[in-house]
């Protein structure tokens, strides 16, 4: 449950599909270039998951002030922070980093990481993008250590994303451009492996937040079968409808019960948000 947890704080597992895809000339297309006009440095929100009516755990996505120097290009430090809280921490301790270095210009990431602390579950992975040759070099760490242990070379596709870079991604878009019923789909790279992000359009509405309510869009991820959800779309994502784009609310309907994931904050955002009657 923890892990599952963070899957949600995440959005990247949780607001779409992971599909592992075979290596061929279609996946390797890769996503289109986009320009940053949604977010900006020193961004951060802040999210709390339950289930049901007990608080489980918190996140922050947390955009560093500076840009930093990776590979000649200026980049966006980004950073999502997870950890449970309550009887949650007692029962299995979860802490968790996940982060990534974005080209600022060319919005792809050039390196990412993750630190991930699940109860006795240990994983410490950099991973370096050469996005011109398309290539990804991955660096597997001591469970304890950091130390190097293990690198591995893959093939990418063009402006592959890594999770976290994923999700930013996800934001650039022209959410408005969508039809009802239309896919959006993102190629990533993760465990080793090349994916799609599948997110359906859904339409808009309004939805009540901690920190108030919201015009929005609404999004329903493609979710593979399993028997951790249930119903045919058991995961509702809503993003904020102004040029933020920023997600809200996750609910998700679990044979174990509900699972909701709720704004709790916000700062340096780069417009005003939409706030509704």
């Amino acid at each position: 449950m923890p892990r599952l947890l963070f899957l949600a704080l995440g959005f990247l597992y949780i607001t779409g599909s992971i599909e592992d895809q075979p290596l061929n000339d279609e996946l390797l297309k890769g996503n289109k270039k986009l320009k940053n006009t949604t977010f900006r440095s020193g961004e951060s929100l802040t999210y709390k998951a339950s289930v049901g009516f007990i608080n489980a755990a918190e996140a922050t996505f947390q955009i560093d002030p500076a840009l930093h120097n990776i590979n000649g290009r200026k980049s966006y430090k980004i950073d999502i922070y997870a950890k449970t809280i309550g009887i949650f921490d007692v029962l299995q301790r979860v802490r968790d980093n996940w982060g990534s270095y974005m080209d600022s210009a060319d919005m792809v990431p050039h390196q990412s990481y993750r630190y991930i602390e699940e109860g006795r579950y240990r994983k410490n992975e950099i991973i370096h993008f050469d996005q011109q040759n398309q290539k990804a070099v991955v660096h597997k760490l001591e469970k304890e250590t950091r130390k190097l242990k293990e690198t591995v070379d893959f093939d990418v596709p063009e402006n592959v994303q890594d999770l976290v870079s994923g999700y930013y991604y996800f934001r650039l878009l022209d959410l408005n451009g969508y039809q009802k019923g239309d896919t959006i789909a993102i190629r990533g790279f993760f465990d080793n492996e090349l994916y799609d992000l599948k997110i359906i359009y859904e339409g808009k509405e309004k939805v009540s937040t901690a920190v108030g309510n919201f015009n929005a869009l609404v999004f329903y991820p493609v979710m593979e079968k399993n028997k951790i959800f249930r119903s045919d779309n058991p995961v509702k994502l809503w993003v904020s409808d102004d040029r933020n784009h920023i997600p809200l609310k996750i609910k998700a309907n679990m044979v174990v019960g509900s699972l909701n994931v709720d704004i709790q904050g916000y700062q340096n955002v780069r417009y005003p948000l939409n706030f509704s009657k």
